[in-house]
C-alpha cells in the first residue's frame, strides 16, 4: 500500500495566493491542492477566493488539520497533491499525526511583535523554532524559497 502522493508541503501565511496557485503548481505538476487550516476549512469565502485564483484544471480541497491527518491516506495514487499550511506548527501536527511529509517548503511566515526576521520573507519565534527543529528531528527536509527559481536556503541554518 503505497501512501498520498505528496509532492510538496509548502508553509505559507497567505495559503493559496496568485504566485504560489499559479508557479508552484506548475513546477510540481500537481492536480490537487490540499489546504490544511482549521479556519479557512469552515470559511467559505475565503475558499471562493482561493479559488479564484488557480487554473479550472486544478481541484482543491480545505480540510481541518484532523480532518487532514484523517483522510489523506485515502488520496488516489493520481492525485499529486501540492499541500498547503499556514504555519510549522500546522505542519508539526500534520507530520506527527501519521501524514506522509519529507519535504516542506518555507516560503512566508510574516513578522510579528516578537519573532525575529531570518529571511525577507520568514521570522520565527521560539515556538517556531521548536517546531523546525522537531520537523528535522524527524527526518524532513525543509528549505526556504519564495517561488522554485529562488535559490534554495537551509532553514536550520539560519535560526
Amino acid at each position: 500500500m503505497t501512501g498520498p502522493n505528496i509532492l510538496l508541503t509548502r508553509i505559507d501565511n497567505r495559503l493559496i495566493h496568485g504566485q504560489v496557485g499559479v508557479t508552484w503548481v506548475n513546477h510540481l505538476g500537481a492536480n490537487l491542492i490540499v489546504v490544511a487550516n482549521d479556519k479557512v476549512s469552515t470559511d467559505e469565502v475565503q475558499q471562493s477566493l482561493m479559488d479564484m485564483v488557480l487554473p479550472d484544471v486544478i481541484q482543491a480541497r480545505y480540510f481541518s488539520i484532523q480532518k487532514t491527518i484523517d483522510v489523506i491516506h485515502k488520496a488516489s495514487p493520481r492525485q499529486k497533491i501540492f499541500l498547503v499550511v499556514r504555519d510549522v506548527e500546522d505542519a508539526l501536527k500534520l507530520k506527527e499525526g501519521g501524514v506522509p511529509i519529507d519535504h516542506i517548503n518555507v516560503g512566508n511566515l510574516h513578522y510579528e511583535e516578537g519573532k525575529k526576521q531570518v529571511s525577507s520573507t520568514v521570522s520565527v519565534d521560539d515556538r517556531d523554532i521548536a517546531a523546525f527543529k522537531k520537523l528535522d528531528e524527524l527526518g524532513v527536509k525543509m528549505d526556504l524559497r519564495g517561488v522554485p527559481s529562488d535559490k534554495k536556503q537551509n532553514i536550520l541554518e539560519l535560526l
